[in-house]
């Protein structure tokens, strides 16, 4: 059955809040899970993170970055629209428990998969310090969504237009080097970004996850396509993930395979903005 989209708006440039009808999906839905979704019956599949859900309700929440084809397509929708197949929960569950105090890093897209996990860790005893980075101010997502799910929040952005400015490691490269307390560290966000986390808390021995985004198909394992080598083996990140110990992940690897289709991307990106352009309505055909 069509899943309904309830609601829709733009949290930032280029960057969606969904609130899709998916009941099912809602009723077991964990923290660190994801969905396949499928706009119609030859669309694409494409991962989506679960950022929020709503058992009560029905619902799941989506947070969905323009980047190719189908994420355009996905940018369109309009509350009352239906989408073809919304698959899920898939993915492995994050770890929850009370570890003490947890400092997640959300950087830009990130922020919208530490959500549900910072939501989870405090409702349990948790002490969650969140730091969310994004380029400039008009970028930061979830905010509000993220000071409630938080006992602190720390804002960093590239230009310095909100929060200070930096790079969004700089607050916990502070905290470690203060001697505060850390007793598990997750970071989610651009690859960089993840791999610099890695580096930074290895010394100390911070246990230290990541979630991981390579290229994804079925999210059943069965194409392993998502393939990813942690410590001396190979893993799936749709099933064995998406989180993983960041310090054994290979992160070479990964920026290569995550680069291995983005000629093709490209390509598809253009051939759908061509095609677009030559469906538009000309000016002035609408009746007024």
């Amino acid at each position: 059955m069509p899943n309904e989209v309830l609601e829709k708006r733009e949290l930032a440039p280029r960057t969606h809040y969904l609130r899709v009808e998916a009941p099912l999906v809602a009723s077991h839905a964990q923290p660190g899970q994801f969905i396949i979704l499928r706009l119609h019956e030859k669309g694409e599949r494409i991962p989506l993170t679960i950022a929020d859900s709503d058992p009560v309700e029905g619902s799941i929440t989506l947070i969905v970055q323009e980047i190719g084809g189908t994420t355009k397509q996905i940018a369109a929708l309009r509350a009352g629209d239906h989408v073809s197949d919304v698959l899920g929960p898939l993915g492995t569950p994050s770890e929850i428990e009370n570890f003490g105090t947890v400092v997640l890093l959300g950087g830009g897209f990130g922020i919208a998969a530490i959500h549900p996990i910072a939501k989870k860790l405090r409702a349990i005893g948790n002490r969650v310090i969140s730091i969310l980075g994004a380029r400039t101010k008009e970028l930061l997502i979830l905010e509000k969504e993220m000071r409630a799910a938080s006992h602190e929040v720390i804002i960093v952005t590239d230009d310095g237009s909100y929060g200070r400015q930096g790079l969004v490691i700089d607050p916990l490269k502070e905290m470690i080097a203060q001697g505060t307390r850390i007793d598990r560290v997750v970071a989610i966000g651009p690859l960089p970004m993840m791999r610099a986390v890695a580096e930074l808390t290895r010394p100390y021995g911070i246990r230290t996850v990541v979630s991981l985004n390579p290229v994804m198909v079925d999210g059943t394992g069965m194409c392993g396509g998502c393939r990813v080598s942690v410590g001396e083996a190979t893993r799936f990140a749709c099933v064995d993930g998406p989180e993983f110990d960041a310090h054994l992940v290979n992160f070479d690897e990964l920026v290569s395979r995550t680069q291995m289709y983005r000629d093709f991307e490209r390509f598809h990106l253009c051939k759908l903005e061509e095609k677009l352009s030559s469906t538009s309505v000309p000016e002035g055909a609408v009746n007024k």
